[in-house]
């Protein structure tokens, strides 16, 4: 039996690195299901405004997560659609819906439009939400939430924009567009002298994108992340809005290590909003954006 016994676990064992390491061809590959099979769901910590009463509760980034794949809210849930499945984010709670495996060499692509609803603490704050990449474990460290990771920003007016979270870093072509502000306003500007971006503030950890291109409230937005390398780029329906380098850890140590693969985790930020047609295919090289 032990010969049998040890096929048994090779197998298994097989199949679940199979499993975790999916593999992307030239064509598009669907991400999204009525089961959602390649995600994994991870609720961060409830705001005291939802009046939960099986657990304890915070400001929505301090406190007790809710954790992994445990969504008693449904703050992500799959709406069929004339047939298609789209992603309903209901925003009640921070939360962040992850690919199950990493992803290097890609063009990721989807639509989204807002929703109405919006929740504490963001209620009187622009509707947000965001994809991030090259995502790496655990789940939380960010607010509880979400992972380390370079976000392409979706919020209210400022889609396409940068985020540096948790210890990672890109280099830009930026220049400043508010001299005044406490945290200088970088702007992407293919002509301005690259500029580094890490989570630590030096200089910043944010780059707005080029200009704005998202479509009215309610419309459906085309969201694009090509992602070759080291190089990643922010396309929002059809415009390229800004495009980063040098992809990279980048710790207070100062130790820094290439980061070109990770996981895609899509937020909850407090705001009701939908995804539709998500799907990702290989890049053999970036297309000439320049």
């Amino acid at each position: 039996m032990k010969p049998l016994f040890t096929v048994f676990i090779a197998v298994a064992l097989f199949i679940n690195i199979s499993a975790s390491a999916q593999k992307l061809s030239n064509r598009w590959t669907p991400l999204l299901t009525k089961d959602l099979k390649y995600w994994d769901v991870f609720i961060g910590v409830p705001h005291t405004s939802l009046n939960l009463k099986d657990h304890p509760m915070g400001d929505g980034m301090n406190g007790t997560p809710m954790g992994l794949n445990n969504d008693p809210l449904r703050v992500f849930s799959i709406e069929m659609v004339d047939g298609q499945p789209v992603l309903h984010i209901s925003g009640q709670v921070y939360g962040g819906l992850s690919t199950k495996s990493e992803f290097e060499n890609y063009h990721f692509k989807a639509e989204f439009k807002w929703g109405e609803k919006k929740y504490e603490p963001r209620l009187n704050d622009k509707r947000d939400n965001g994809i991030l990449y090259h995502a790496t474990e655990p789940h939380g460290q960010f607010w509880n939430v979400w992972m380390r990771a370079h976000e392409f920003q979706v919020q209210e007016g400022d889609m396409g924009d940068y985020y540096s979270l948790v210890g990672v870093g890109m280099d830009i072509h930026a220049r400043v567009k508010d001299s005044t502000a406490k945290h200088f306003d970088w702007v992407y500007d293919p002509a301005a002298p690259q500029v580094q971006f890490t989570s630590n503030r030096t200089p910043a950890s944010t780059a707005r994108r080029m200009a704005d291109y998202e479509k009215p409230h309610g419309e459906w937005n085309t969201l694009e992340l090509y992602c070759f390398g080291r190089t990643a780029v922010h396309v929002v329906n059809g415009h390229v809005v800004m495009i980063l380098e040098h992809s990279r850890l980048s710790p207070k140590t100062g130790d820094e290590t290439p980061l070109s693969k990770g996981k895609i985790q899509i937020q909850s930020e407090a705001a009701e909003a939908y995804y539709r047609n998500i799907s990702i295919k290989k890049l053999d090289k970036l297309p000439d954006f320049k």
